[in-house]
């Protein structure tokens, strides 16, 4: 894991760390620089757990991987984040990923954990449901894990080069899907679950979803995705409102059912995640579904023509994917 000024709250990690039921050979942990009590907090491990600090000032999140995972002795790498805490059998449960031929991948490169929303109260509630998949959502063969649960080689990480240091956001993204093409198709461990804190505000989350986007752009990633979203907004929403106030007011109709099918999703998954909310907590929470979507929307669609100018100015270097036998 790479660190900087998470204070107190990377407790809750090492906590959760204590009492994995497969214990680590070694934590190693790369500090980017922090000037808080970071690196007091987790040398107060250093007694029950085996914890090596590496020292890299500035580095963004890609090198400081590169290097706690350069610095690592072992084979088999298991990555998190900082603001996580982990199930007491997460470490165990990715690691059997690797011979249990979870999604038909004998002996894979890596193993895709999951994770899950740490929520209170309905803006969080539907900021959880609105960005965050459930399992029942993920096709295995297509998912792209996050690093904040995800366990590879070190054979596979060498092999692609490591993380993308060039790449400021999204570095998780193309570093899993250069693995992907270089080794195919990875472990799948649904039950090895990071649980983290989502956005808070809606300023937040429009700046973290925002950085996505330029990471996206940036890094050639989902330009597809990307489209349809540009589609939707400039050509399908006012082509909509032309319908119902110019032609008949009869075209609401089709298009309340295209506004449903917006939000479907993530109401769905909010009559799972919202059952502790009170009845008027629950229809907050309706309410900030569709603004969570509209401002996640807006943050992508100017983030990612940054994201190309950024990969304009600053290229990204050569690479071509290596087949492994």
């Amino acid at each position: 894991m790479t660190v900087l000024n998470e204070g107190p709250h990377v407790r809750r990690l090492f906590d959760s760390l204590l009492i994995q039921t497969r214990q680590p050979d070694e934590i190693v942990v790369c500090d980017g620089g922090s000037t808080d009590t970071t690196l007091a907090e987790i040398e107060s491990y250093a007694d029950r757990l085996p914890i090596r600090i590496v020292s890299s000032p500035g580095a963004n999140i890609s090198k400081g991987r590169n290097v706690a995972i350069a610095a690592a002795q072992y084979d088999v790498i298991a990555a998190t984040d900082a603001g996580v805490w982990l199930e007491p059998d997460w470490l165990e449960t990715l690691l059997a990923g690797f011979t249990d031929g979870s999604n038909n991948s004998q002996n894979p490169a890596m193993v895709a954990g999951f994770f899950a929303p740490d929520v209170d109260g309905p803006f969080e509630v539907a900021m959880g449901a609105t960005v965050l998949p459930e399992v029942t959502d993920i096709n295995p063969e297509t998912f792209v894990p996050s690093s904040r649960s995800v366990a590879f080689t070190k054979q596979a990480w060498q092999a692609v080069g490591g993380y993308p240091e060039w790449l400021a956001f999204g570095e998780d993204v193309l570093y899993d899907l250069r693995i992907r093409d270089a080794f195919g198709a990875f472990g799948w461990a649904p039950r090895a679950i990071a649980h983290f804190q989502p956005r808070v505000t809606l300023k937040a989350y429009y700046k973290q979803y925002y950085n996505y986007a330029t990471g996206d752009g940036h890094g050639g990633l989902i330009p597809l995705r990307h489209l349809i979203r540009y589609g939707t907004y400039f050509v399908g929403v006012p082509v909509g409102l032309l319908l119902i106030f110019g032609v008949h007011w009869t075209f609401l109709i089709p298009s309340l059912v295209v506004m449903y099918a917006y939000v479907r999703t993530p109401i769905r998954r909010l009559r799972n995640q919202g059952q502790a909310l009170s009845w008027p907590e629950y229809l907050q929470a309706l309410f900030w579904i569709p603004v969570i979507r509209v401002v996640g929307d807006v943050a992508k669609m100017i983030g990612y023509p940054a994201g190309l100018r950024m990969r304009k100015t600053n290229p990204p270097p050569p690479y071509a994917v290596q087949k492994q036998p």
